[in-house]
């Protein structure tokens, strides 16, 4: 086999589950060929390099073989070759490292940490339960 639809070989390679989901994402132009967004009819061949837009994440592989049905994962390094620029796995790892960082505080849903130190805060608060007695209310 010297040729082969885009979607089919994003199949066979294991980016994606089905060949649907391989169409949809070539349809959604998160698949490039030379730059250029390509069509799931697309057809790749021997030496095509291949990049899949994850984002922050854009992904690099060069065929070095075509496969005739789908591949089990420890196969598949004899077919493609990952050539992602170091760069693009840098921004993968700042984003891994910065967890919530991104989150202004205050906003959203509280964490684990927030949310045991407001329970904290109203346990040790002034606003005790003696504080309204009969007596002290207005």
């Amino acid at each position: 086999m010297s040729s082969q639809r885009i979607d089919k070989w994003l199949w066979t390679m294991r980016f994606f589950k089905t060949r649907s989901i391989a169409t949809d994402a070539c349809k959604k132009g998160r698949i490039l060929v030379g730059g250029v967004q390509v069509k799931p009819s697309y057809i790749v061949t021997i030496g095509t390099v291949v990049q899949i837009k994850r984002p922050p994440v854009t992904y690099s592989y060069s065929i070095l073989q075509l496969a005739t049905g789908r591949l089990g994962a420890k196969l598949l390094g004899e077919y493609m070759i990952d050539i992602t620029p170091a760069d693009e796995i840098a921004k993968l790892n700042e984003l891994r490292q910065s967890g919530f960082k991104d989150r202004d505080p205050g906003l959203g849903r509280p964490t684990k940490k927030e949310r045991r130190d407001l329970d904290d805060f109203w346990e040790n608060s002034l606003w005790d339960d003696d504080f309204f007695d009969d007596e002290n209310q207005l």
